[in-house]
C-alpha cells in the first residue's frame, strides 16, 4: 500500500493502491428552488473549475450537491464567495469492474464492518472500470479492509 498523504490531512488525493484513492469532496447546500444549481454551476464555470463527479440529493426545503472538482480549494473558495454554504469532506474513489456483480463484490469486502453512507459514480470512469465515489465510516477500517482485499 503506497501513501501520498493522510486520510486526516489536507492532501487532496490519498493513494491507497492503484484502484483506491481518498478524495476531497465538496458539499454545497442549495435552496430547493429553480436556478440554485445553475447559479452554483455558473460560478464554478466562470472560475474555470472542471467537475469530475456530481451527485444531488434533495429534501423539501434544500438540496445538497456533492462534487469532486479538479481544484478543490479553488472550487470551495469560489462557491463560498458566491454565497453558497459549502464544506469539504473525505470520500473514497474506488475502481469497480464495469460488469454484473462488480459492485456486489466490492460491498462484500466491508462484511458489515463499514457503513456506506452514500455513493455515486464518477462522470468518466477509468478504462474498463467505473469509479464509485463512496462515503465510508469508519475510514480507518475501510482503508484496512480495502488493502487486505488486494484491490490492485
Amino acid at each position: 500500500m503506497s501513501e501520498s498523504g493522510s486520510p486526516n490531512g489536507s492532501t487532496e488525493t490519498w493513494l491507497v493502491d492503484d484502484r483506491v484513492v481518498l478524495l476531497d469532496q465538496i458539499s454545497v447546500f442549495l435552496e430547493n428552488r429553480p436556478g440554485s444549481l445553475a447559479a452554483a454551476a455558473a460560478a464554478l464555470a466562470d472560475a474555470g473549475t472542471n467537475l469530475r463527479a456530481l451527485s444531488i440529493a434533495e429534501t423539501e426545503r434544500f438540496g445538497i450537491a456533492r462534487l469532486i472538482a479538479d481544484d478543490t480549494e479553488q472550487a470551495l473558495a469560489t462557491l463560498q464567495q458566491a454565497g453558497f454554504t459549502s464544506r469539504v469532506s473525505k470520500v473514497f474513489g474506488i475502481q469497480v469492474p464495469d460488469r454484473p456483480g462488480g459492485l456486489a463484490h466490492l460491498l462484500q469486502v466491508f462484511d458489515g464492518e463499514v457503513n456506506v453512507e452514500y455513493m455515486y459514480a464518477d462522470l468518466k470512469g477509468v478504462g474498463a472500470n467505473s469509479l464509485m465515489i463512496m462515503k465510508l465510516e469508519p475510514v480507518e477500517v475501510a482503508v484496512k479492509l480495502l488493502a487486505d482485499a488486494g484491490l490492485h
